[in-house]
């Protein structure tokens, strides 16, 4: 099958969705910047973050609580400008994704330099506006892929990371993860249905081990995307699984990065490659 404009309509689309869907779910839990009310920041070590913070918006933003609400509206206001301009002509769509690339980068960079959440769980609507620069279905199509492969590595590295850790040796790393996660919950509220269910896998380690040996073995499973796109659908299901566990064990939630699945699903479509068939000089 062959990959259209209406697959990239739809995959516009779908981001949008996804963006404004979770964009409630954060208002709800009180995630925007402007309810999160940032005090203070932590010093990341990338030379990325250290080119915005001598530009001194972070610390700008923690003195001036209107601008957490102006920051707010435009992050959150501007795939919506993307998408009308996107629908009215490809040029308009690219510059309207170019300023939407700088806006995600200014404001997810600011956003996790405070206590709130990493920045890995960012990365989709940080690399996502690179695939709508462009006018061209095959470039498209490459950055769709080139993004699918980030994707996979993102998530199989982490595998890798905790082999190389050697936390695959220990039978009580889950039970020791555990209690490092919930420990407040566990000493606040010991009567709660949640916390003696995080307790009864800390007192079995047996357990935790296999549920800590699973998620890592579905993390390596990613590899198998980088051999073929045969398997896709079922690293979508394995990933929703993975997201739902985490919610659930860790109470951490990677949300942000379902607008990925979007390169597994449309893998299977090709494109026109625009290389014409040699000419055969001996007819």
């Amino acid at each position: 099958m062959l990959l259209t404009e209406t697959h990239r309509k739809q995959i516009v689309y779908v981001y949008c969705i996804l963006f404004y869907a979770l964009a409630a779910f954060k208002y709800f839990n009180g995630l925007f910047l402007f309810q999160v009310k940032p005090a203070l920041f932590n010093t990341r070590f990338d030379f990325t973050t250290w080119i915005l913070m001598k530009t001194g918006i972070h610390q700008w933003l923690i003195n001036n609580p209107t601008g957490w609400l102006i920051f707010d509206c435009i992050f959150y206001i501007f795939p919506l400008v993307f998408l009308f301009a996107f629908l009215k002509n490809k040029l308009a769509g690219i510059i309207a994704a170019a300023f939407m690339l700088i806006i995600n980068w200014l404001y997810i960079q600011c956003y996790t330099l405070y206590p709130t959440n990493s920045i890995e769980s960012y990365m989709a609507w940080l690399l996502f506006p690179v695939a709508f620069l462009t006018t061209s279905l095959q470039s498209f199509y490459l950055i769709l892929h080139a993004l699918r492969y980030y994707f996979l590595y993102f998530f199989a590295s982490a595998g890798v990371w905790k082999l190389t850790q050697g936390a695959v040796l220990h039978s009580d790393q889950m039970s020791g993860i555990l209690l490092f996660q919930h420990a407040a919950f566990l000493v606040s509220s010991p009567e709660y249905w949640y916390t003696n269910f995080i307790y009864s896998i800390i007192q079995n380690p047996t357990l935790g081990y296999a549920i800590y040996l699973a998620g890592i073995l579905l993390e390596l499973s990613f590899f198998i995307g980088f051999i073929t796109r045969k398997y896709d659908k079922l690293l979508i299901l394995g990933f929703i699984l993975f997201l739902l566990f985490d919610i659930l064990l860790m109470r951490i939630h990677y949300w942000e990065v379902a607008a990925f699945l979007l390169t597994l699903f449309y893998s299977k479509y090709e494109t026109h490659t625009g290389i014409k068939k040699p000419v055969n000089y001996t007819k």
